[in-house]
């Protein structure tokens, strides 16, 4: 896997990964930034958040589990010293759906979290994660 990030102005860049995609992140407005898109860091929150809900509805899928939908809130803290890394983050899964097994919604959380988010794991590596979720039953 490659990327590519180059810089526009003050601090923003642009990132551009190696399946064709771009995008804009630019730094806070007290670091010179002019908010044009997310910080950094968040970028890597929000590719946890991506990757552990890509393999949940993919174990989910392969249950058979009748999903309608899949939000997943991530929180996190980081460290107020350099480098600001990541020391907790919480993912609150909401899964809605018809004849969900509570079963395995935890056990697809639980498989992501701990095999295959290579994400999480990674992040795990400096930050505690801690995973759950909610259901929602949606009327037939």
């Amino acid at each position: 896997m490659k990327v590519r990030v180059k810089w526009i102005e003050g601090t923003a860049m642009l990132g551009e990964s190696s399946s064709g995609h771009a995008l804009v992140m630019d730094g806070p407005p007290e670091a010179g930034g002019r908010n044009l898109g997310p910080r950094p860091m968040e970028m890597l929150l929000l590719g946890m958040g991506g990757c552990t809900q890509f393999d949940v509805m993919l174990i989910l899928r392969k249950a058979r589990q009748a999903v309608t939908d899949c939000v997943v809130e991530l929180s996190a803290e980081r460290s107020i010293s350099d480098p600001k890394v990541f020391t907790k983050i919480h993912a609150h899964f909401i899964i809605s759906g018809r004849d969900l097994s509570e079963a395995r919604v935890a056990r697809a959380v639980e498989l992501s979290a701990t095999k295959y988010c290579s994400a999480s794991i990674m992040l795990g590596a400096t930050a505690t994660i801690t995973h759950d979720y909610e259901l929602r039953e949606v009327a037939s």
